[in-house]
């Protein structure tokens, strides 16, 4: 209970001490707060660009790709191969007996970023007409969906936010024809919400690929059901394609972009917590010099050198705490819900929001405090075994 009490009462007076230190201290508090603000950044952004794949797609519908594509830019489906899918089982059927199939082409198109004026690869999407039926959570939030046959697109909430010239109403250049936009679509923040939409045989036609699609489309009658679907693949010799769920797709996706990103931001903090911890142990090594005197004092009065030990380390641990939360702060206030965008694995940008998770700020502050236990440990060992007499010549 006695040594209790010293602790309690040399950890009040370290602290109530802190003003008299104040630019000291506050040197080492920003510099843990930006390592905390670079490391909360890049993964905040890996944490939303892998939300909005992760959050694309449904299990209750099939992608195949040619097989060994992985990619949609590298895969070319046939159009006798496409009427064979139609005949798998499995498929979920119209009222007219047609499967519910839509065969799609992916071609990339430029565009123009608002924020920087510079060109950007965008992906334009041919769709069979069945293809908004197979997009689950789809929403026309203005204008209309295109007409079959038609030189008309539909874009996604997403891109209109971020690439310019694609406004309800106008006309852009894609390819070799000219398109209007006629509508604005949402999916509840999914990658699609990225693309331009538009009638699969017109942009076969205008990028002159034939009658050759890259993906096809299907509902399925159950999520299990795409055993079904494999299993008359893999026994077709005509059709030589992969079959995923869509949902597996999209998750398998991010995992590469998302792990690049974190591969950048973690040592990139390290480096910068190495400055920081320089910087700690340089303050807290100041502020014991600095109370030098009053350490020997409390010694001379019983307290024991424990106490120092903890009130420093104490000390530190606040300093970088405190470090820690205004970086998490400035990352929540300036950029969590940012829109931006990036090269996805089909060399088109993906739009997708900045998300700052509590599993996050929970990492930046253990950094924080990892950097202010080492920062704080040497110079608490030297609070502790300092000798009296060198104390107070020092003081």
């Amino acid at each position: 209970m006695r040594i209790l009490n010293q602790i309690i009462a040399v950890c009040s007076i370290n602290l109530k001490s802190l003003p008299e230190r104040f630019w000291l201290s506050f040197s080492t508090v920003m510099a843990v707060a930006m390592v905390v603000t670079v490391l909360l950044s890049f993964l905040a952004l890996a944490a939303g660009f892998k939300r909005t794949l992760d959050g694309t797609g449904s299990e209750g519908i099939a992608i195949m790709l040619r097989d060994g594509s992985q990619q949609e830019v590298n895969s070319v489906i046939a159009l006798d191969q496409l009427r064979l899918i139609g005949e798998a089982p499995g498929i979920v059927r119209k009222d007219d007996g047609n499967p519910l199939v839509s065969g799609e082409l992916y071609v990339i198109v430029d565009g123009v970023r608002r924020s920087t004026g510079l060109k950007a690869n965008l992906p334009l999407r041919g769709i069979g007409k069945d293809g908004a039926a197979l997009r689950d959570g789809l929403t026309i939030t203005q204008g209309r969906m295109f007409e079959p046959g038609s030189n008309e697109i539909v874009v996604g909430e997403g891109l209109i936010r971020e690439f310019a010239g694609f406004d309800l109403g106008s006309e852009v250049r894609l390819g070799t024809g000219t398109w209007k936009v006629v509508g604005v679509f949402s999916m509840n923040g999914a990658v699609f919400e990225s693309e331009l939409w538009g009638d699969a045989t017109v942009v076969q036609s205008l990028f002159r690929r034939g009658s050759a699609f890259q993906t096809v489309r299907v509902r399925l009658q159950t999520p299990e059901s795409i055993d079904l679907l494999r299993d008359y693949v893999a026994n077709e010799p005509r059709l030589k394609l992969e079959v995923f769920s869509e949902k597996g797709y999209f998750a398998g996706q991010s995992s590469n972009t998302v792990n690049l990103i974190k591969t950048a931001g973690w040592p990139l903090a390290i480096a910068m917590a190495l400055g920081a911890l320089a910087g700690a142990l340089n303050t807290m090594y100041s502020s014991v010099a600095s109370r030098s005197r009053e350490i020997a004092t409390l010694r001379c009065l019983g307290f024991g050198g424990f106490p120092s030990f903890v009130a420093t380390l104490l000390e530190s641990l606040v300093l970088a705490g405190i470090g820690g939360v205004i970086g998490s702060l400035g990352i929540f206030l300036f950029f969590d819900g940012f829109s931006t965008s990036t090269l996805g694995q089909g060399f088109t940008q993906i739009v997708f929001t900045v998300t700052l998770t509590p599993a996050l700020v929970q990492q930046g502050i253990i950094l924080a405090l990892i950097v202010g236990l080492i920062g704080g440990f040497f110079p608490a060992l030297r609070a502790a075994r300092v000798p009296i007499v060198t104390a107070y010549s020092q003081g």
